[in-house]
């Protein structure tokens, strides 16, 4: 998807959400586990149904997968298809690795399993995100300042030219791609940071996971990190798909999906 679809899709909708498919297992209801040859594709199922309509975006956390081994790749796949045209896809795999490991990476997830868009770690540097680069309207979503607290231990050190180690990292990878391939991850738990990262990237679109269950101000979220082209993805993953982990566990996700695209509107006009 390239970034004007993007931009579109988020018109049409009036809402910039992204649901995080981190589908855990030992939260899935009971009778579905009971009922169900794979309980992970048929809970994903009943999520997407639910939400498609009141998102733009899908985040697959690939380590609630790959765990599973064999039949947890099988269940990333056979969800992906059931993933809407029209709607952004996100493997939240985190790679990065010397090139040629990259490129095989890059392969998986841009070409075995046709994701839209991978999470990346800048830390090895620009020949480990080169191979990303290689694939029409994919994009690269680069850890930028996570909104977990241990982003305190090396994002947030400071350098000797007086920046801290993540604004030094976004204002390189900014280097590498643009705009139209390259976003990054910025934690809603930083709210007070997020003016100062658009101030180094203004066009670029931010992942931002932290909103809900982790803390994160939304309305903060909003003012300080939106462009004219919205540049966000609001991210929620816990806090929608286990809003109700009953046998109603689809529509109270569809309810908390809702509430929080509610809140976006407060603020935002599409």
């Amino acid at each position: 998807m390239n970034r004007k679809a993007l931009i579109s899709a988020i018109q049409d909708k009036k809402t910039m959400l992204c649901v995080g498919l981190d589908t855990d297992i030992k939260r899935i209801p009971q009778f579905i586990i009971d009922h169900y040859e794979d309980p992970i594709v048929e809970f994903n199922r009943r999520i997407i149904a639910a939400t498609s309509d009141e998102c733009v975006a899908y985040k697959f956390n690939i380590a609630f997968y790959e765990s599973l081994g064999p039949k947890g790749w099988e269940a990333l796949e056979r969800s992906l298809d059931l993933i809407p045209d029209g709607i952004f896809t996100i493997a939240d795999a985190k790679r990065g690795d010397i090139g040629n490991t990259s490129k095989l990476y890059a392969r998986t997830f841009f070409e075995t399993y046709d994701f839209d868009s991978i999470t990346v770690s800048p830390y090895m540097g620009s020949d480990s995100l080169e191979p990303f680069y290689g694939y029409d309207d994919k994009w690269i979503i680069i850890l930028g300042l996570t909104s977990n607290k241990g982003s305190q231990d090396v994002q947030m050190q400071q350098l000797k030219n007086g920046e801290r180690v993540y604004q030094e990292t976004i204002r390189r990878c900014a280097e590498y791609g643009d705009a139209s391939n390259t976003m990054f991850v910025v934690g809603a738990t930083k709210s007070e940071y997020i003016k100062e990262i658009r101030d180094i990237v203004p066009d670029h679109f931010f992942l931002m996971p932290g909103i809900g269950k982790q803390g994160g101000d939304l309305q903060s979220s909003l003012d300080n990190g939106m462009t004219d082209d919205y540049g966000l993805l609001i991210n929620s993953s816990r806090g929608i798909i286990y809003a109700d982990e009953t046998e109603s566990f689809d529509e109270g996700a569809l309810a908390a999906a809702k509430t929080l695209n509610a809140a976006i509107r407060d603020h935002v006009s599409f």
